[in-house]
């Protein structure tokens, strides 16, 4: 008779899940880019993914405390939309317009060391030693993976646009952090209030730049699973081993991403990877992974780890 598994397992297996379900979302958003504008693909996708967590969002004691929030923390969520919502995730699908996804992700993979950097300015912490061989191993990495730099122009575009969702996404997470530190909001609500302002900017800027899509019944298949299962129910599930798993445990199973998406884009989309860029990509990972390896106190781990639910795709 086997043995149940442990809670911790269980949770690791659970948070593995989910790290699998978001790196399919790099090969469904390179599909389905290929008849949906990037600005209304990302708006579709978070605005249904909204209304499929916007009825827990409106239970009884979740109604009072959104009654409840002053106007500050309401700019506050509103920028937060804009920010992650509008330019991170709107730039991100510009961007595998133009790049393999595997480049992209490494690319966004680097949010972390700009995320630990930046919080030397906003929330005076201070990388100790060890966060800044992180940072250095996983500049070498980024470095070795693109060297020598000969990108086409069109590469070079993507580079720039998912360089810049890179920087609102590391501006973002500080901060969705300073929210978590400094306001009494749930994270349920803080991720409701802040997604469903950037959808609706996303449909809007879709519908006024881009051309209004004709989507087959594949198209919305993989809209509403990107919305359903890779969004609302990843989040929740995500949300769910946060109760169990440290925030270093969390950070080193989401570091697992890079190499899921580069096996699932050999798979599906036929990009393969050359040794060097292998390299490259292993530093990279293992530069984050090294950065999160800081020894944090108990209370801080179970709170960083609720701020990566807002951080992930």
């Amino acid at each position: 008779m086997s043995k149940p598994l442990t809670p911790r397992l269980k949770a690791i297996l659970q948070a593995l899940l989910v790290t699998f379900l978001w790196s399919t979302s790099w090969v469904l958003i390179k599909i389905g880019l290929a008849g949906i504008p990037a600005l209304t693909f990302a708006g579709l996708r978070y605005g249904l993914a909204f209304m499929c967590l916007l009825p827990f969002a409106l239970q009884l004691g979740s109604r009072r405390a959104i009654a409840g929030l002053s106007r500050r923390q309401w700019a506050r969520l509103v920028l937060l939309g804009v920010l992650y919502y509008a330019v991170t995730q709107g730039t991100q699908f510009l961007g595998l317009v133009y790049l393999p996804a595997l480049t992209a992700s490494l690319i966004l993979n680097f949010t972390t060391i700009v995320v630990a950097l930046m919080g030397i300015l906003f929330l005076s912490e201070r990388p100790a030693a060890l966060q800044w061989t992180g940072i250095a191993v996983s500049t070498l990495g980024i470095l070795v993976y693109f060297y020598p730099v000969s990108l086409p122009r069109t590469e070079l575009v993507g580079v720039i646009i998912v360089g810049a969702s890179m920087f609102a996404n590391a501006g973002s997470a500080v901060l969705g952090r300073n929210i978590n530190r400094n306001e009494n909001i749930s994270p349920l609500l803080v991720t409701v209030i802040s997604m469903g302002t950037g959808a609706v900017i996303l449909l809007a800027s879709g519908l006024l730049f881009q051309e209004i899509p004709r989507l087959t019944l594949v198209d919305w298949a993989i809209v509403a699973w990107l919305a359903i299962t890779n969004t609302a129910f990843a989040f929740t599930l995500w949300n769910h081993t946060q109760r169990t798993l440290s925030a270093v445990e969390s950070s080193i199973i989401n570091s697992t991403m890079l190499i899921q998406i580069a096996i699932l884009a050999w798979l599906f989309l036929g990009e393969g990877v050359s040794l060097k860029q292998g390299i490259g990509m292993a530093l990279a990972a293992l530069g984050v992974v090294i950065v999160q390896l800081r020894r944090t106190p108990p209370q801080e781990l179970r709170r960083t780890g609720k701020e990566t639910i807002r951080q992930l795709d």
